[in-house]
């Protein structure tokens, strides 16, 4: 028995299978190896296991952020530049054409309109951020005087009321201050408070112009009122001996109590130099916490929060004729003015929380 195995082939071929058919079976097999991963001749990572519950979410294309054109602002800034040239170009054109008018005291309505209100506007909106309340209790017609309290060295709080009036009433009533005499003996201070509508403290003029029916205002405290140091703050001063009663019993005009917050803050009155105010011939010369430390920058005032209140109407066309010389009416009158001020005063401090944010 021969010791050597034989091959038994698996496909029946036998061994009686030709050469050439070999030959094309083992080409067919070297073209399906070129075709499979595993015949790559470069070297590739493996892949990672990643279970389904670890397996990181697809990631989504985000729609891109739209942001607003940024033609819109240039747009609305080249608008307001358009309508501040055009009203520009109008106020120019009506002063040299002369188409205004002046009343007997100097006030010239287009001149407050066009520049001297929308110089304080900006104060009055974005700096004072002044919240107005009661502006109702003023008349539509006919004339009415407001009193308020005084306060802020410079008196700015006359200014701002005198904004809120116009601006804030359904009729837009011009406000017309009586002012001090040294107002209008400063230079060029006089001319633009007369442009403005405002005219002397005096009972006289205040007589006028409530039979004119114009709304008008008076600050009895004075230069007591704004000169007083920071320490006295929102507490009144004497006012006066009651003139501007006796001018609305002598109209029979309603007085309207105004009361102010914020405007004690604005420069806080912390000293004095009065032998300085003698020789400039000023009723006071201020020292606050900026000024006269940092010159110009001293002046600016402190961006307090600002509250204006307009009371119920005190009417006096009940009374008798006679009654605006009766010295014990004057003062029951006075004293009523005054004290709803200040009780004003207390409850509107009470509700602010902040000097500066309200």
């Amino acid at each position: 028995m021969s010791d050597v195995a034989k091959v038994i082939p698996l496909h029946g071929g036998g061994s009686g299978r030709t050469a050439s058919a070999r030959n094309t079976d083992q080409r067919r097999v070297e073209r399906s190896r070129s075709r499979h991963p595993s015949s790559y001749t470069e070297v590739r990572p493996p892949t990672p296991l990643i279970t389904p519950s670890l397996a990181t979410p697809p990631v989504t294309a985000t729609p891109p952020v739209t942001t607003a054109p940024v033609s819109v602002p240039i747009d609305a800034i080249r608008e307001k530049l358009v309508d501040q040239i055009a009203g520009t170009a109008e106020f120019l054109r009506r002063r040299l054409a002369g188409d205004y008018q002046i009343d007997e005291f100097g006030y010239d309505p287009h001149f407050a309109d066009a520049v001297w209100l929308p110089l304080l506007r900006p104060l009055f909106d974005k700096w004072f951020r002044v919240e107005v309340k009661g502006i109702e209790n003023i008349p539509n017609d006919g004339g009415a005087l407001v009193v308020a309290n005084h306060a802020g060295v410079i008196p700015i709080d006359a200014l701002m009321t005198s904004v809120a009036v116009r601006d804030h009433h359904p009729a837009h009533r011009p406000l017309r201050m009586l002012a001090a005499d040294m107002a209008f003996e400063m230079p060029g201070v006089g001319s633009i408070a007369r442009k403005a509508g405002h005219t002397l403290a005096c009972n006289p003029d205040a007589e006028r112009l409530l039979r004119m029916g114009e709304v008008a205002a008076v600050f009895p405290e004075g230069f007591k009122g704004i000169g007083k140091p920071f320490s006295e703050r929102y507490k009144l001063q004497r006012f006066g001996r009651g003139g501007f009663v006796s001018a609305a019993l002598r109209t029979g005009a309603p007085i309207i109590p105004c009361s102010i917050v914020g405007s004690e803050e604005i420069y806080p009155k912390i000293g004095d130099l009065t032998t300085l105010a003698r020789l400039m011939g000023m009723p006071y010369f201020p020292v606050t916490p900026l000024f006269p430390h940092f010159g110009p920058l001293g002046l600016i005032p402190l961006p307090s929060k600002w509250y204006i209140e307009f009371g119920k109407p005190i009417y006096t066309d009940s009374y008798e004729a006679q009654a605006s010389d009766d010295p014990m009416v004057l003062f029951e009158l006075t004293d009523h003015v005054r004290e709803t001020i200040q009780h004003t005063l207390y409850r509107l401090l009470a509700k602010r929380r902040n000097v500066f944010l309200g």
